[in-house]
């Protein structure tokens, strides 16, 4: 599917400081899960409608709970939008 979005290696590397440690077990690759859970949103999808490419729906949205509880994702915008003075 080439119409799925990716993010690019240069926009992971602004987001990576913003992602929580990783305590024992390795986390699922950063860059699908994020890409995946941006596609449902931007889409409106529900997550199991979740191209297969972006992994297992529930590890996206277990992941985009876990992370909106912590503020992770606010965190993240907020410090996106504070580099370019907005």
């Amino acid at each position: 599917m080439s119409d799925l979005f990716w993010l690019t290696a240069a926009q992971m590397a602004r987001m990576a400081p913003f992602f929580p440690k990783s305590h024992g077990k390795p986390r699922v690759d950063d860059r699908r899960v994020l890409s995946g859970i941006i596609f449902i949103i931007r889409n409106g999808l529900r997550w199991r409608d979740a191209p297969t490419a972006y992994g297992p729906h529930k590890t996206l949205y277990s992941r985009w709970r876990r992370w909106s509880g912590k503020g992770i994702f606010a965190r993240m915008m907020a410090g996106l939008a504070a580099e370019h003075g907005e």
